[in-house]
C-alpha cells in the first residue's frame, strides 16, 4: 500500500471490509460496560461510570499523537468528537490548547470528561473547556471555528449488539461519517489551516468513509497505518479542507 496516496487516489489503496463474521467476533462488547470501572493512562487515573466506554488501542493512538504533538493543539481551538471518558481533553489541556470542546451524544460521558478535565488538567491549564452534549456538532455554539478535530467514530460496519450503548460507541457505521463531514463543511466549522483526524479500520467501510470526505470537499491522507497482525488494519486519516478555488479548477472543463 502506498501510504503517500492522497485525495481520490487513496480510494484505490484502501482494503475492503473484513468478512462479517470476523468483524463481529473482533468487536464483542465487554460484560462490564454497565458497571463502575477505572482506567489508567500516562500516569492518570480515570473513574469510569456505567455506560461510559473504556478507550481501546485505537483511541490510544489519538491520545499518544496529542500528547507528543504529532497532532498539534497548542494555542489552537480543539474539538474532541466523541469525547467519552475525556482522555483527549485532559491531554489537550496539558498540551496548551486555547479552547477545548468536549463533544459527545452521551450526556454522562460529557459529565465524566468535564470532571476528569477539572481534576487532572483544569487547575494548571489556561485552556477554555466547553462541554457540549449533542449529536455530532448539533450542540456546538454558533460561530465557532475549529483548528483541530479528532474522531474515533463507531464506524464498525456490522451490528455486534442490540444494546444502545454498544451501538452508540461501536457500530453506527459509515452513515455517521457522512453527516460528520457534511456538518463540518455546511457549517464551515473548520478554520483556515484546520485539520481533522479520523481513525477507522477495515472493520468499517473505508471506501465509503473516504468517499464521503471527498464528496464534502476534504483532502484525505494516511497519517498513520497500524497492522495488528490479525487481519485488522487501522488507519489514522488526516483531512484538510479543499479550497474553493481548487474545487472549481478541478471541476472545470479542460
Amino acid at each position: 500500500m502506498r501510504r503517500t496516496a492522497t485525495g481520490a487516489a487513496l480510494l484505490d489503496q484502501l482494503p475492503p471490509p473484513l468478512p462479517a463474521e470476523q468483524i463481529i467476533a473482533l468487536n464483542q462488547p465487554k460484560a462490564d460496560l454497565h458497571t463502575s470501572r477505572t482506567y489508567e493512562w500516562n500516569g492518570w487515573t480515570f473513574d469510569v461510570p456505567p455506560g461510559v466506554f473504556l478507550p481501546g488501542w485505537t483511541s490510544r493512538m489519538i491520545h499518544e499523537w496529542l500528547l507528543d504533538g504529532r497532532i498539534e493543539v497548542k494555542g489552537r481551538r480543539y474539538a474532541a468528537m466523541g469525547a467519552g471518558l475525556g482522555v483527549e481533553t485532559v491531554t489537550a489541556g496539558v498540551r496548551g490548547a486555547d479552547a477545548i470542546y468536549a463533544i459527545d451524544v452521551h450526556e454522562e460521558s460529557v459529565v465524566a470528561a468535564a470532571r476528569h478535565y477539572e481534576r487532572l488538567a483544569g487547575r494548571s491549564a489556561d485552556s477554555a473547556f466547553i462541554p457540549v452534549v449533542g449529536d455530532l456538532f448539533d450542540g456546538l455554539p454558533a460561530g465557532v471555528r475549529l483548528d483541530v478535530v479528532t474522531f474515533n467514530p463507531p464506524a464498525v460496519s456490522q451490528a455486534v449488539s442490540d444494546d444502545p450503548h454498544v451501538v452508540r460507541n461501536t457500530c453506527v457505521g459509515a452513515p455517521l461519517l457522512e453527516r460528520f463531514f457534511a456538518q463540518l463543511a455546511d457549517r464551515d466549522l473548520l478554520a483556515p489551516g484546520g485539520e481533522v483526524f479520523v481513525i477507522a479500520s477495515n472493520t468499517a467501510d473505508l471506501h465509503t468513509i473516504v468517499r464521503h470526505a471527498l464528496d464534502h470537499g476534504f483532502e484525505p491522507e494516511i497519517a498513520h497505518l497500524h497492522d495488528w497482525q490479525d487481519g485488522v488494519l487501522t488507519f489514522l486519516f488526516r483531512l484538510t479542507r479543499t479550497t474553493e478555488s481548487t474545487r472549481t479548477t478541478e471541476g472545470a472543463p479542460a
